[in-house]
């Protein structure tokens, strides 16, 4: 395989010093899968433009350490059209160039985390070959599990005083924040904690919550803040490692929303940094909105805000998670109780051994999961509402999960596309998902992408869903998707404890 390397990422992994721990993981990984790593000339261009003079002969000789592209295919018609409807600048028209190379398959795939970069792969439908650093982590790891070499990765609450300070974890905190190592010790003193995730004794996440009551002060928030019930991210960052930990932590966040019954979430974030810019975008990508900026003595922050009132949008159910729309219909389906903790790790029941569910597979710590089906019943829209209903007769068989669906996927062409669409959504591996596909001939499996919304509190049994009215009797559960209406939704979800 021949990767593409932007030239961002090219200069953070030969810079003198660290500005990126994502990289470090990166580079790892693609010398671990023997991959060609490649440079094309407008990297070497841009390189000579920007660099200190001084610098310009030693980066010239780090670039010898990858292959370097000694011609350009020339410029597809498709991909100007996309240049001239969209590149302002003379580095936008620099980025076309490097994308033209994957278009045109000389290259296999391009990893950049330039947002304009992935805007115009989507036009150009070369999105699946164009990676952040986090997906091309997801993929290289669901795809090759025999090279994982972690050990058992959890995310844990501590204390901050538990939480060793000069980690260098925290040095981009101190470089962005006067005052940061003060601050930490404050709140060590205040005994206040913090969710963290640890990668073979790295730090690698971390996430500090505050509730913050109406008469809060917003002076140096412009527009300011009206009074309201708020929770505030007050420090968030996640190293990428492919294990869709960001997802894990935004659950924490909508939890800690809806435990204290907040009006809105807000954070404020610089955009310096990648890492930065990628919290962002996965910000935006579930529900919040640029308010404004938060002038301190670091410098200009960006304010940005989800409002958690109780409305749902029905067609983008990510930027109202995890409230259901009324307007949704309701399924209940089966599933298996070996996929079941591994797909809803919240939704664990108490007999079963919860050190065998740690946070170490992509699927388990991912908001956005992907269930597999051959039942007949596939009408199913963006926003309708799934109920998980776990297997094991009478007694055992239990009600446990609430899911908001993203999408269908029938009419699949090929066991390849099944795989690309549920790699890092389902428990299920390869085998089993070719498997899953080949078990009928004429009746191939669909896809539901769906939301880990909520999990119930008290799991009503199969006899207990008889009593409600989810199910016709104990004898007649459904193999497949099964329609229910609201009132005996309502009449569930009360008795869940939801």
């Amino acid at each position: 395989m021949r990767v593409l390397l932007d030239t961002n990422i090219i200069i953070h992994r030969e810079a003198n010093r660290i500005i990126n721990r994502d990289i470090g993981i990166l580079f790892r990984w693609l010398d671990r899968l023997h991959y060609t790593k490649c440079v094309h000339p407008v990297t070497a261009e841009e390189l000579a433009r920007y660099a200190l003079p001084e610098t310009v002969d030693t980066m010239q000789v780090k670039l010898s350490n990858y292959e370097l592209l000694r011609t350009e295919a020339p410029l597809h018609d498709a991909v100007r059209q996309v240049s001239n409807s969209i590149d302002a600048t003379d580095n936008d028209k620099g980025d076309t160039r490097l994308l033209n190379e994957v278009y045109c398959g000389r290259v296999d795939m391009l990893i950049s985390e330039d947002r304009k970069i992935h805007t115009k792969a989507q036009m150009l439908g070369i999105a699946a070959r164009v990676f952040r650093i986090d997906s091309f982590l997801e993929k290289a790891l669901s795809e090759n599990p025999d090279l994982v070499d972690y050990k058992v990765l959890a995310v844990k609450k501590l204390q901050f005083g538990e939480i060793p300070l000069h980690d260098p974890f925290f040095d981009s905190f101190r470089e962005d924040y006067q005052g940061f190592d003060s601050w930490f010790h404050k709140r060590a003193g205040a005994n206040t904690e913090a969710y963290v995730c640890y990668d073979r004794d790295i730090l690698s996440a971390f996430l500090y919550l505050k509730v913050e009551e109406q008469d809060e002060y917003y002076g140096d928030i412009t527009p300011v803040f009206g009074r309201k019930r708020r929770l505030k991210i007050g420090t968030f960052k996640v190293t990428s490692n492919g294990l869709r930990l960001g997802e894990r932590f935004l659950k924490i966040v909508f939890d800690n929303a809806r435990q204290y019954k907040v009006d809105e979430i807000y954070v404020t974030i610089f955009d310096r940094r990648p890492e930065q810019q990628r919290l962002i975008a996965m910000l935006e990508e579930w529900g919040f909105n640029y308010h404004g900026t938060k002038t301190t003595a670091s410098g200009t922050e960006n304010v940005y805000v989800r409002d958690f009132g109780k409305g749902a949008d029905r067609h983008n159910p990510r930027r109202t998670f995890p409230y259901l729309s009324r307007e949704a219909r309701v399924f209940i389906v089966p599933i298996y109780p070996e996929y079941h903790t591994e797909l809803f790790p919240d939704s664990i029941l108490r007999t079963e051994d919860k050190t065998g569910f740690l946070d170490n597979e992509p699927h388990r710590n991912a908001i956005s999961k992907s269930y597999i089906s051959h039942s007949h019943v596939r009408n199913l829209d963006t926003g309708d509402i799934i109920v998980f209903y776990r297997t094991g007769g009478v007694h055992k068989g239990v009600a446990t999960t609430i899911g908001i669906v993203e999408r269908t996927y029938d009419n699949l062409k090929n066991e390849t596309a099944l795989f690309e669409i549920c790699r890092k959504r389902t428990v299920l591996n390869e085998e089993q998902l070719r498997e899953f596909w080949n078990r009928y001939k004429s009746h191939k499996p669909f896809i539901v992408n769906f939301l880990y919304a909520f999990s119930f509190r008290r799991r009503p049994n199969l006899k207990q869903l008889e009593e409600m009215g989810v199910i016709p009797n104990i004898l007649d559960m459904p193999r497949g998707f099964r329609e229910i209406n609201w009132d005996v939704f309502t009449k569930l979800v009360q008795k869940a404890g939801v």
